[in-house]
This record gives C-alpha cells, structure tokens and sequence, in this order.
C-alpha cells in the first residue's frame, strides 16, 4: 500500500523552506529525517498564541537508533534489488506497467510471477494474458525511471495480502541525481520536470 502524502505548511515559500510532496518517500526510503508528525500536528490558523509544549500533540519518535537500523536495512534491501532481475509487465504498447499516485509515475515491478499473479487478482485481471520482461533492477532504476521524464519510482511487489511492497521512490540515493525530486537540478531543487 502506497501512504498518503502531506505537504508541509506554513505561510510562504518566502517565510518557510519549501518541502517536496515526495520528501515522505525519502523519509520512507530512511534518507531524509524520519519524522511521524502529520498535518493535524500543525497549529489551527485560527489559533491566537503559539501552542505551549503542552498543548501540541506529541508524536512519537524514532530513536536514533532506530533511525540508523532502518536506514541500513533499506540500504541492504536497494542492493539486492539492484543486483536482482524482477518481473516487468508489459502494457498493449509493450511499455513497461504503470500506476500514478501522488503525482508520481510508479513503474510495477515483481520479484516472481506469483507476486505478479496476486497483483493480478487484486486488479481483477487474472483472466488476460499478461506479458513482462525480466529486468535487473539496477537498470529499471538508472535507465528506466529517467526515460520516463516524469517524476517516477519503482513499486515491487504491490498488491499482496501482506503488504510486502516495497517502493523505491525518485529520490537521490536510489535513482540517478537528474531523474531525484529531491537533488539539486539548478530548476530549483525540484528534480525532474
């Protein structure tokens, strides 16, 4: 399952850094801080006074700790996505099976044909022949989600009873710098247009 994203608020672009609808992806990904506050942690625009420590909701933190654990185990989970060939479906053009979400192109990828299958269920499409190349996924990330020319990522393995998906969002440290929303493209630090 693929969260929902918040963006950040504030005033202005002028008064606060801007923040990517992605940077929760990277934060996901354990590349950016991990933070768990979501839009109902932000002060009403009605309140008068700041809120006092005691007023605003608390959300739970990681501890840096967890933070370093997760980070090395998404970390150990790029790799061997990288050095493993996954399953692409194919659409009626023969380009590789798509979804959007968040205003991002995710490019469905699955690690065996029984993954692919349940995908296949959940979409209820078991019925129709379903054609897919088997990629590396080092190159699904460096070539494949930069030809798009949108922002893109790779979703492994979505549709399962478990959610065992992984996504491996547009962000630097997991697809080429030019193809990151997150890196600086001299466009304002919005990667990709």
């Amino acid at each position: 399952m693929i969260p929902d994203m918040i963006e950040a608020e504030g005033e202005g672009p002028e008064e606060r850094g801007r923040r990517s609808r992605l940077a929760e992806y990277a934060e996901m990904a354990g590349l950016g801080e991990l933070s768990h506050g979501g839009a109902d942690a932000a002060p009403s625009p009605e309140a008068t006074e700041p809120p006092t420590t005691a007023d605003a909701p608390q959300a739970p933190q990681a501890a840096p700790d967890e933070i370093a654990r997760r980070r090395r185990e998404f970390a150990v989970l790029l790799g061997e996505f990288r050095r493993t060939p996954v399953l692409v479906p194919l659409d009626e053009r023969e380009a590789p099976l798509v979804g959007e979400f968040g205003g991002v192109r995710w490019i469905y990828a699955f690690s065996d044909e029984p993954a692919l299958a349940r995908f296949a269920f959940a979409r209820g499409e078991a019925a129709r022949e379903w054609t897919y190349r088997r990629v590396l996924g080092a190159r699904l990330l460096d070539v494949g989600v930069p030809a798009m020319g949108v922002p893109c990522g790779v979703a492994l393995d979505v549709g399962g009873e478990n959610d065992e998906g992984v996504l491996f969002p547009p962000v630097v440290g997991i697809v080429p710098d030019a193809a990151a929303v997150d890196a600086d493209t001299g466009n304002g630090g919005e990667g990709p247009r």
